[in-house]
């Protein structure tokens, strides 16, 4: 167990050190390259700004959107709405939680395990993991690739498939709920 323990704080501590390196190793690069090309280098570091003012309003959208998120979605408020009588509208919820989560797997597992523990169908924790195999992000380039007919069946089938695995569990443990 000290073994795990010490391993996990000194990946802590390199994280924490690439962070505060990061900066200062850029600026370094910026006064190296300033020093040898002062001009390709002015224009390098105003295409950056540029770039970064577009992004601006989409970093601040992502916050908002992260913290009204992480506001509204207590895991008791969750578990109120998608209860066992929540109908068609848990399956919704369900659905699109799942396509509109992102990161690891094991990121969710604490908040399911909450929900679970507040009787949330496990219809529902078992349709909302498997819909987050529709990646948002990753639609526009399988469009590109396969055409918006094969990802539009694609999507759906998984959508489908969330449903229908849900459906299997939920008539496998009826006597459970």
């Amino acid at each position: 167990m000290k073994k795990v323990d010490m391993k996990k704080n000194n990946v802590q501590k390199k994280q924490k050190l690439g962070g505060r390196f990061l900066l200062p190793v850029v600026i370094l690069i910026y006064l190296l390259l300033y020093a040898y090309d002062p001009i390709k280098t002015i224009d390098a570091l105003t295409k950056s700004l540029a770039i970064l003012m577009h992004l601006l309003p989409v970093f601040v959208i992502v916050v908002l959107i992260m913290g009204l998120i992480a506001a509204l979605m207590q895991t008791k408020n969750l578990a109120k709405i998608i209860d066992r009588q929540s109908g068609i509208k848990g399956w919704v919820i369900a659905v699109l939680g799942g396509i509109l989560s992102h990161g690891s797997s094991y990121i969710w597992y604490q908040m399911l395990a909450n929900l679970r523990a507040n009787h949330v169908r496990d219809s529902l924790i078992i349709t909302f993991l498997y819909t987050r195999a529709i990646k948002l992000p990753w639609l526009p380039l399988m469009i590109s690739y396969f055409g918006i007919t094969f990802t539009v069946l694609l999507t759906s089938y998984i959508i489908l498939g969330a449903v229908i695995q849900g459906l299997i569990v939920e008539k496998m443990f009826l006597d459970k709920a």
